[in-house]
């Protein structure tokens, strides 16, 4: 099929920044693209050829949208499958697939996906809702301190909680849930792997991430992981081994955790670009979003060593802003070197919200580390 400069036409569900970000190599492939998200200001908008607004929980809505496109990705996970399955069966190229999305959407489901298939995970328990959770800890089935997780709905460290004692539990929503061991670990590690239609599959460098202790949120991603070759190897192994379980076609980004005795455990997963390869933009040969266009166009999948070390800071409004956003100081740090600020084009600010992100690339890992520690000072996302 001939991709560029034709009538081929891409559909991309979710209109946020990941697909903002992908809509850059749709541009510089000439590749024309239809966009569904709920929001009409959508950052998205700009850059599509053809906009939607509609709801993407919505059967018919994605239907409709669907029937519209020769492939279709999405760029967030929370799309009706129904609709996705439909397509599929009326010939729509979907990928990732809806039998990959349905596995991952739940968190409960996604977990027995790992045991079945022997990937190594913490131990888990599913639990109906609140109240049965609450059984198993009044019969000591279940002891404190354990992982809450939301089986749906739960991004950016929403619907993740560490439960310490009855109190934890109080404020817990209702609805189905699973408690898992809470594990010790060294570091917080991911991987993204690229696989295309014919099997072809490459994984990227493993990045380390740090987390905002409040918002528990990634504020650093580190590439190269500051780890021991052996550890790397073995979480591409393991990232590999998830992917070939799942079959997808796309880009699936593999959360892992690093224990204390340097084993590699899978936390979960995400079958799009993420957050954790945004530093890719500027230092890898190719980046995860052109990589996921190569992949679910069943392309070559493009080289995914690093040119340079990379970090990337999160860009989030600051606790005590809500309203028209202001980038304070951004000039500042725009007058650092190997410092590229992005504006994910979101006009409201609220606290924690992602509004953008930076990357800081040098040759000395450490060296862009201090940097992007001044970034982190310098800058701040605040209301008019």
């Amino acid at each position: 099929m001939n991709y560029f400069s034709s009538s081929f036409t891409l559909g991309i569900l979710g209109g946020g920044q990941l697909g903002k970000m992908l809509l850059y190599e749709t541009r510089k492939y000439d590749i024309k693209t239809n966009v569904l998200d709920p929001s009409p200001e959508a950052p998205c908008r700009i850059a599509c050829d053809h906009f939607e607004q509609g709801d993407l929980m919505d059967y018919n809505t994605v239907y409709t949208f669907g029937k519209k496109a020769d492939v279709l990705t999405f760029e967030i996970e929370g799309v009706n499958v129904e609709a996705l399955e439909q397509l599929e069966k009326e010939g729509v190229t979907v990928y990732p697939s809806s039998d990959t999305l349905r596995k991952i959407q739940d968190k409960g489901v996604q977990k027995q996906f790992y045991k079945e298939n022997k990937i190594p995970t913490s131990p888990f328990k599913r639990y109906e809702d609140k109240y049965t959770l609450n059984e198993a800890i009044v019969r000591k089935e279940l002891h404190y301190p354990f992982v809450w997780k939301s089986c749906t709905g739960g991004y950016d460290g929403k619907g993740v909680s560490i439960i310490r004692d009855a109190e934890d539990v109080i404020p817990l929503p209702e609805g189905p849930c699973i408690a898992e061991k809470l594990i010790p670990f060294k570091n917080e590690l991911a991987v993204i792997v690229a696989r295309n239609a014919s099997g072809e599959v490459k994984t990227y460098p493993v990045v380390e991430m740090e987390f905002h202790p409040e918002a528990n949120q990634v504020e650093y991603v580190i590439c190269p992981a500051r780890i021991e070759p052996e550890v790397a190897k073995k979480a591409r192994a393991v990232a590999k081994q998830v992917s070939e379980a799942f079959k997808h076609v796309g880009l699936l980004a593999v959360e892992l955790f690093q224990t204390e005795d340097d084993d590699i455990l899978v936390n979960e997963v995400a079958p799009r670009p993420h957050n954790s390869g945004h530093y890719s933009i500027e230092a890898s040969y190719t980046n995860q979003f052109e990589q996921h266009l190569r992949a679910i166009l069943d392309l070559p999948l493009g080289k995914t060593d690093s040119k340079v070390g990379g970090i990337m800071v999160n860009l989030v409004g600051d606790e005590n802003h809500t309203g028209d956003v202001k980038y304070e100081k951004i000039e500042t740090i725009m007058a650092m070197d190997g410092v590229t600020p992005h504006i994910y084009g979101k006009k409201q600010t609220r606290p924690f919200r992602k509004m953008g992100h930076v990357t800081i690339v040098d040759e000395d890992i450490a060296q862009a580390r201090k940097v992007a520690e001044e970034v982190k000072k310098t800058i701040r996302v605040i209301s008019k």
